[in-house]
């Protein structure tokens, strides 16, 4: 079975074809080849001593593309004892994980009656796939190594997940990449160091930065330039920033407007928003719409943090954002993106107040768990005079014909009175709602001392 695998398993057994794609001969065999992932690959880590020990146990790696989650999954094939398999979840079906097991259990095949099965963008695997290998991952006969770019959380089967250890990849450093490039650049065997290139600092920086963390992304970008630009007389071939921009695909956004990128980004647009910073407000705008984020999810989201984030501080935001969302969807994109823009800008520097979000999620909290009592009957209404027999409306003071349009009635039901929702903050235009509210206390409390004195006296 470790036959089956389509990947290298050493540096001396490779015979690499020059047509496969630079990324693909420069990838680590072994764990000293391994560049970046320090948090999970570095030497003491969990990940390192799973596969330095050949102890392995089911995992799974998540991370955008470009990370090193085959790699790492190359590097356990060429280290393990294990018979190692490998499948494609776009092209593998219930079939294949099948016949995978059988051979697992095959003493003759395999004696050891475990194999180490990598399958590539596990994510797509429906639930009748993931399925079939749960026993086998359950017993231990199959090691599961799953890669995907989704997070498992949302996208893996959770009994899978319960029996794997996640680990998480991230993007890849300038730094890294910059390694990775210079390495290319002088492996006679796999990378660039048969050809005579010059390649600048300032070329190769661009390859490292342009990338966005994908380490394939900027081997493919060196090796278009290296095979595109023209010797000059002497035969070298010259790779400069100009050659290297040429060279270099556009960076791809990474973002997917159904999975996890499209939550963390919106959220960090808002947490952005929330804390008052507009220039990371408008970064995490960009990426998202970038990404192609649906402008009315946007709009939508917006509206909320009007509300939500500033509320009464400045109630005019809520109005404006809303006029923002409508204008976005009337001009379309790439106008639109200075529209929504203005809009989180505006909400960013807003003077911020949640006490309109607080109060409605106590008053509902309120509502569905507390002994409330009844609406007094002289806020009800009566539309008909029979009503009125029964006491709906009776006593009801209409506050306009009240001093400053204050009357001494309270509104709350009885089992309520006192209760306070709604307690504006200090900023901005809840500091004039304050003093009104305070006004108003006072008022009430007047006309309702004179009340009980005007009673007292005609008693």
């Amino acid at each position: 079975m470790r036959n089956s695998r389509s990947m290298p398993t050493s540096n001396s057994e490779t015979n690499y074809d020059r047509r496969s794609p630079l990324a693909y001969r420069m990838a680590p065999m072994t764990l000293s080849d391994f560049v970046g992932q320090r948090h999970i690959l570095s030497e003491g880590k969990l990940l390192w001593r799973m596969i330095q020990a050949d102890r392995l146990s089911s995992i799974i790696l998540f991370g955008p593309p470009g990370t090193g989650k085959t790699s790492i999954a190359r590097v356990i094939a060429n280290s393990t004892e294990a018979p190692f398999s490998q499948l494609n979840a776009v092209t593998s079906g219930v079939a294949d994980i099948k016949r995978v097991i059988a051979d697992t259990g095959n003493s003759l095949l395999n004696p050891s009656g475990r194999t180490v099965l990598f399958i590539d963008e596990i994510h797509r695997f429906n639930k009748a796939q993931q399925d079939a290998l749960l026993p086998s991952v359950e017993d231990g006969s199959i090691i599961l190594i799953g890669a995907t770019t989704e997070n498992p959380y949302f996208q893996v089967n959770k009994a899978l997940i319960s029996r794997s250890t996640v680990f998480q990849l991230y993007p890849l450093d300038s730094d890294d990449i910059y390694t990775l490039l210079e390495r290319a650049l002088k492996d006679k065997e796999r990378g660039l160091g048969s050809l005579l290139l010059n390649v600048t600092t300032e070329a190769l920086d661009f390859f490292a930065q342009r990338a966005g963390g994908d380490a394939r992304v900027a081997l493919n970008g060196l090796e278009l330039a290296a095979l595109t630009t023209k010797p000059d007389a002497e035969g070298v071939i010259e790779i400069d920033l100009e050659a290297a921009m040429d060279s270099m695909q556009e960076k791809t956004a990474l973002y997917d407007s159904t999975g996890e990128a499209h939550y963390d980004t919106v959220s960090a647009m808002i947490k952005s928003m929330r804390g008052s910073d507009p220039q990371a407000a408008v970064h995490y705008l960009a990426r998202a719409l970038r990404g192609g984020e649906d402008i009315n999810f946007i709009g939508r989201r917006l509206a909320i943090a009007a509300s939500e984030e500033v509320g009464m501080a400045n109630p005019q935001v809520l109005s404006i954002v809303v006029s923002a969302w409508q204008a976005a969807q009337m001009v379309g994109m790439p106008e639109a993106q200075i529209i929504l823009s203005q809009a989180v800008i505006l909400i960013a520097t807003s003077p911020k107040s949640n006490a309109s979000y607080l109060a409605i999620n106590q008053a509902m909290a309120d509502a569905a768990n507390k002994d409330i009592g009844e609406i007094p009957f002289y806020l009800r209404n009566a539309p008909v005079a029979g009503m009125k027999d029964l006491g709906y409306s009776l006593g009801y003071e209409y506050s306009h014909d009240w001093p400053e349009a204050i009357s001494s009635q309270e509104f709350l039901p009885e089992k309520l009175r006192g209760v306070q929702y709604y307690l504006p903050s200090s900023r901005g235009h809840e500091q004039t709602v304050s003093k009104w509210m305070a006004e108003v206390e006072k008022l009430r409390k007047a006309e309702q001392s004179k009340k009980r004195t005007e009673g007292a006296d005609n008693d």
